[in-house]
This record gives structure tokens, sequence and C-alpha cells, in this order.
């Protein structure tokens, strides 16, 4: 839909309130592990805040009046690959903390945000390709992979990064892509609500089925600390449940392009929120590549906009 004019604007303004706050609820979520990492196992820190936030999400899904729907989800193939992505996603979002530090594991989310999602989107979906395939949105994803980039470099952080630790780092953009993308698809026809707390219930599960594998096993999940684990019921409430919430309120107004490229925001907050509560702060060129990243998005989002309200724009090419 185009942004601009009465209702739409106020919408994507609304859209814009959405995406923001979304991108604050996520962006909580590298420090806080990182501050409850010391002493809890990573099998914890995977299942808890799916179950806290899958359950949290279940009750909206009841109070909407899809909690048939939620239950109807569970038969069909296509929820276990959104959550075998979603869950490998966090797998990897967790890998990714530990080994290049929480500004740049959000740099990499970001990426996924800016960059895979709007090709995945136009893509599978075939749609946004009249919006999209502009030289300056070619732009703004330039800059948002070339602040990433700078950012993660001047980190050098990567260097310590072991081999099979590239499984995570490059898995994590794509997967964010192809799952929200995946989800939006699935939007279409059912209740984002019932779809979203399937999804990190299902994750759960499958974090209980595979905790033997991670660092601490089934034992660590239930032997967590009481300030911990009342972080971690606050991460699966605000990352796990009220972030993808407000984020997919989004998208029903503006479509699917418009909130990721909001996502800009993560590396800000994550870079506030590291160094206010962690006292982790970047060395000065890396800290130079969020911006860089941050105005590629917003390149990105002006490109979007333009082709959106362009009059020869197909209805369908660029509404969610």
């Amino acid at each position: 839909m185009a942004i601009g004019g009465g209702d739409e604007r106020r919408s994507g303004a609304i859209a814009i309130g959405f995406s923001l706050a979304a991108a604050f609820g996520w962006a909580t979520y590298y420090p806080l592990v990182l501050a409850v990492s010391p002493g809890t196992s990573s099998s914890a820190i995977i299942v808890l805040p799916f179950a806290f936030g899958g359950l949290a999400y279940a009750v909206v899904a009841f109070a909407e009046g899809h909690g048939a729907e939620l239950g109807r989800i569970w038969f069909d193939p296509e929820a276990y690959v959104r959550t075998a992505l979603i869950l490998g996603t966090q797998l990897a979002i967790l890998a990714s903390t530990y080994l290049t530090g929480p500004v740049d594991a959000s740099l990499l989310a970001l990426i996924g945000d800016v960059v895979v999602t709007p090709i995945v989107a136009a893509s599978l979906l075939g749609r946004y390709r009249r919006n999209l395939g502009t030289p300056l949105f070619g732009l703004g994803l330039l800059l948002s992979l070339a602040g990433g980039a700078l950012a993660i470099l001047a980190g050098g952080r990567l260097g310590a990064v072991p081999r099979a630790g590239w499984l995570a780092v490059v898995f994590m953009p794509i997967a964010v892509g192809f799952y929200f993308v995946l989800s939006a698809r699935a939007g279409e026809r059912r209740a984002y609500s019932a779809i979203v707390a399937q999804s990190m219930i299902a994750a759960a599960i499958g974090g209980v089925v595979l905790a033997p594998l991670l660092p601490g096993g089934l034992a660590g999940i239930g032997h967590v600390a009481s300030w911990p684990l009342g972080v971690l019921v606050v991460t699966g409430l605000t990352s796990f449940c009220l972030a993808p919430l407000l984020y997919f309120r989004a998208i029903e107004r503006v479509g699917l392009v418009f909130p990721p490229m909001l996502m800009t925001g993560i590396p800000f907050f994550t870079l506030l929120l590291s160094a206010v509560f962690l006292g982790q702060v970047p060395p000065p060129l890396a800290i130079l590549g969020v911006p860089v990243a941050a105005a590629g998005g917003v390149v990105a989002v002006h490109a979007y906009r333009r082709g959106a309200a362009s009059p020869g724009t197909p209805r369908g090419s660029s509404g969610g």
C-alpha cells in the first residue's frame, strides 16, 4: 500500500512506532542473555524464553478468538518449517552473541531484516519487485551490508570465531529472512497470533529435544537461579512475545518490506544497552559502522516508499 495521505499516513506512522518498539524489544535480548550467561546453561537460555514467550503469545491468540486456529496449525506441515527456522535462528543468535558480541550479532540480524527479507519476499511471493528493483533501493542494501561489515570487522572478533562457528554467523541472517517471509505468507490465510504462538511453543519443545546436545543438557533447564530465571521470563515476554507481536501488527498495516527496514534500530538500541548495562563499548570504527548500516536502511525505506507511492505500481505489489 502507498504510505501517504489520510488514513494511510496514520497507518504508516503507527507501523513505524510498532516497528521501532519491536526493534527495542529484540535489542534487549543480547545484553540480557550475556548478563545471565555466567552460571546459566545454554539449554535454559534457549528453551525458557521460547516457553514463556509462546505461552504469552498463546494467551493473545485465545484472547483474539483464534484458539481453534492455533490448534489447527499443529497439523500444517509448513508450521514445522517455520519452527525449524525460528529455533535454528535462535541457536545461531545465541552462538553469534557469544562468538562476536551483542552489537555484531544484532548487525547480522539486521542484515537478515534489511537485505535477506525483501529479496526472499520478492523471490517467493513475487511481490515488491517494482519497489525493490531500483538503484536507490540497491544502494540502501549495499550501505546496510557495508555498515554491518565495517562494524563487525572493526570489532576484531571474527578472527576468533572457530570454523564451526561460521555456520551460525552465516545461517542467522538467512534464517531470519525466511522465517518472517514464510510467516507473512501464512498470515494471508491465518491469524499471526496463532502462527507465532505455535512457532514459539513448538520451538520450546524442539529445544527440549535438542537440550542433551547443548551445554547444561536437560538438567540445566530445571536448575536456574531465581534472578536469571526472572531475566529469562522478561526476555520471553519482550523479545519472544511483545516484539514479534508489534512487528507483525506493523506488517498487517503496511506490508512485508517496510517494517524490516526499521529494524535498523536494533543495533543502535543494542549498542546503548550493552554500554549501559554491560560496560561493553566497541572500537570507534565499529561504532561508526552502526549508523552507516542504519543509513542504508533509511535509504532503502525511502526507495520503497517512493516505489509504493508511484502511480504505476500495481496495488498488490507493495501491500501485505
